[in-house]
């Protein structure tokens, strides 16, 4: 799975947007702010980043236990976040607890600890974030006359 891989955003309307993530299944995903600045008629980006540590761990544990030849019924995930102000009093997700609950048939609790000591680094996703990751962001305002709308898309 090496290599780039790129999503889109496009406004729908307010501070909804429609996110393409370009992996061939055709899937958007409807990010948008809750009230009061937008309308809460999707997950904002803050819960998205949950899900996507959430996801990740889940996935990670799922595929080292499933390597040890454990049988895996289900996989419960929940993940808390804190919104916290830092320094200069901008809000940031400050801290995500994330509880996983394999569910599992009968195997003894030894044939499991070897992926608990070794799944959070093979997650993608967790290891970027715990170590901070470089994000280089380039702006390009079009100016259009009034009356006349931008064309849409990135």
């Amino acid at each position: 799975m090496d290599g780039t891989f790129e999503v889109t955003l496009a406004r729908d309307s307010g501070y909804r947007f429609q996110a393409d993530f370009h992996d061939g299944s055709g899937v958007t995903l409807q990010l948008d702010e809750p009230a009061p600045l937008g309308e809460g008629t999707g997950p904002n980006p803050a819960r998205v980043l949950a899900g996507a540590v959430g996801g990740c761990l889940s996935a990670s544990l799922l595929f080292c236990l499933e390597r040890a030849h454990i049988d895996v019924r289900n996989v419960e995930t929940r993940v808390t976040g804190a919104i916290e102000r830092n320094e200069k009093g901008r809000l940031r997700v400050g801290s995500l607890k994330v509880h996983i609950r394999p569910i599992v048939g009968d195997v003894p609790p030894a044939r499991i600890e070897r992926c608990l000591g070794i799944f959070e680094d093979f997650c993608t996703v967790t290891a970027s974030v715990r170590s901070g990751l470089e994000v280089e962001v380039k702006v390009d305002v079009t100016a259009t006359p009034e009356g006349v709308p931008a064309e849409a898309g990135p």
